[in-house]
């Protein structure tokens, strides 16, 4: 079985999302069904038909999540190389293109999210960027075609 790494921070996150849907959004679903029963024939109630499609979703994201918690392997990111970039580390980059310099920090897949700068260890970035050091230059390909990045520092986590 393939092991999934993830930062501490990002399996609590999976763990809260789990918690807030079993702990309110079924139990919301669940009345919302019943509700909707009692206005009568299913056939044709919208209500109903909308609740039982939102009960699917929220079962299915359930079980996405503890697969994913499932298959977690927790690296621990308190004693992080402070001079090369490894999975964990936060560092800043500045393109060299626009001079535009950008926060980021390499995750687990599960936990990506580019809008705030966490960059799954998957991509081509941080395949690009795993191992560098201080001052480093690196070329990556992006689906925007080849930028080139200097990395500018690397921040104690």
């Amino acid at each position: 079985m393939k092991r999934n790494p993830m930062t501490r921070e990002g399996f609590r996150a999976l763990q809260e999302e789990i918690e807030r849907l079993k702990k309110v959004e079924r139990p919301q679903i669940i009345r919302a069904i019943e509700e909707a029963r009692g206005h009568g024939d299913l056939s044709e109630n919208a209500e109903y038909i909308y609740a039982k499609e939102r009960q699917s979703l929220i079962e299915g994201r359930l079980q996405d999540l503890e697969s994913k918690l499932g298959t977690a392997e927790i690296i621990d990111t308190t004693n992080l190389p402070e001079d090369r970039i490894v999975f964990g580390s936060r560092f800043i980059l500045s393109n060299l293109d626009t001079d535009e310099e950008t926060l980021f920090q390499i995750v687990g897949v599960v936990e990506s999210d580019i809008a705030q700068g966490k960059i799954s260890i998957e991509s081509p970035m941080a395949k690009a960027l795993i191992g560098k050091r201080l001052d480093d230059e690196v070329i990556v390909d992006t689906p925007s075609g080849k930028r080139e990045f200097e990395i500018i520092e690397i921040l104690k986590n």
